[in-house]
């Protein structure tokens, strides 16, 4: 059996202009160390509100937002969590992100969610980590800046036990 392994000249050149390009831009430069974040270093929640949304006033979202996760998580490593939000979704109205937020995490500001009036719902699930009982938020940012905030406790307990 014959294998034709012919390369073509335009392959060849294309391949050269890439890594080019590629050169040119610093993406083939030396590889640099890397670096962890500092054992212990922690954020406390009010630092990471402060850091994330600035000095903008927080308004109650019960009425909009709906906050799913449940009261007594059996396994904190696999928290399942649901957040969505009664908005029309539209070209003027929507919603932009939606955050949730571990109070008592190392690092609070679990995850962000980006969203644009095509979603045509304002809705994310997820499966977050919680280090202790403590309080979930789920805040919500408007297409106006408006931002809307619920939360609810959550107790981690070990081995299920209700401890």
């Amino acid at each position: 059996m014959t294998h034709d392994h012919t390369i073509s000249r335009r392959a060849v050149l294309g391949t050269l202009g890439v890594l080019g390009v590629a050169a040119a831009t610093g993406a083939l430069g030396a590889p640099r160390a890397a670096s962890a974040q500092a054992l212990g270093l922690q954020e406390s929640v009010g630092d990471a509100l402060k850091r994330v949304f600035g000095n903008r006033p927080m308004k109650d979202g019960a009425g909009l937002v709906k906050l799913e996760i449940p009261l007594i998580a059996e396994n904190g490593s696999v928290v399942p969590v649901s957040v969505e939000v009664a908005s029309p979704m539209t070209a003027n109205n929507y919603i932009k992100h939606i955050y949730i937020v571990a109070d008592k995490n190392r690092i609070p500001v679990v995850t962000r969610a980006t969203l644009a009036p095509e979603a045509g719902q304002a809705y994310v699930g997820a499966n977050i980590r919680l280090g202790e009982t403590g309080d979930v938020r789920a805040i919500v940012e408007q297409s106006d800046g408006t931002l809307l905030q619920v939360k609810r406790e959550v107790k981690v307990t070990v081995g299920g036990c209700g401890g």
